[in-house]
């Protein structure tokens, strides 16, 4: 299967909301899912979220309650610790809750024109299911990997998974996706 793994908002700010051992659930299966598509020779593609201290250049609900998370040059705009990100992969910074609004994303999947799209990381009722939302809009056939995707938020993101499985996206495993890439 030709596939690229998306991986989102991996990020302290964001991972720094889960309990401990949900966060290490989710760095360690990601990691292995990386680890995966690596060996296949498959794309991985970081999608990550900054914004400037004064935020200019946030959405409206971060500039209405002056909420600062993820903002450039600090600790928790960057990628969480023991995530395997390597120079050779690609990295696309966004703004929104999408990784295709206003991101390359759409250039760098229509070079790469893979089968389908495997999804990684945080937060399921937001940024994932934006992305995997935008994604299906773009006829791409999205699977998300369940034990690599995770939110604080539960009742939001059984709801967000629930909302997309068998609709928008497959739901499986990493374990699962590693078979069928190979």
């Amino acid at each position: 299967m030709k596939a690229c793994l998306i991986v989102i908002d991996m990020q302290n700010d964001f991972l720094d909301r889960l309990q401990a051992p949900e966060r290490r659930r989710l760095v360690d299966n990601s990691n292995a899912l990386i680890a995966s598509f690596r060996r296949a020779g498959l794309k991985v593609i970081w999608v990550y979220q900054t914004f400037k201290a004064d935020l200019s250049d946030a959405f409206l609900e971060m500039r209405d309650k002056n909420i600062s998370v993820v903002i450039e040059g600090t600790h928790g705009a960057r990628l969480a610790d023991g995530m395997d990100v390597r120079s050779t992969d690609q990295q696309v910074s966004k703004k929104r809750y999408s990784a295709f609004f206003e991101t390359e994303l759409d250039s760098i999947l229509s070079e790469r024109q893979p089968e389908h799209l495997v999804i990684a990381g945080v937060n399921t009722h937001a940024c994932v299911r934006m992305t995997a939302i935008d994604a299906y809009q773009r006829n791409h056939r999205v699977i998300l990997a369940e034990d690599c995707i995770g939110s604080p938020q539960n009742q939001h993101a059984e709801v967000s998974l629930a909302y997309m499985k068998d609709k928008i996206a497959r739901v499986m495993p990493g374990e699962e996706i590693a078979r069928l890439i190979g």
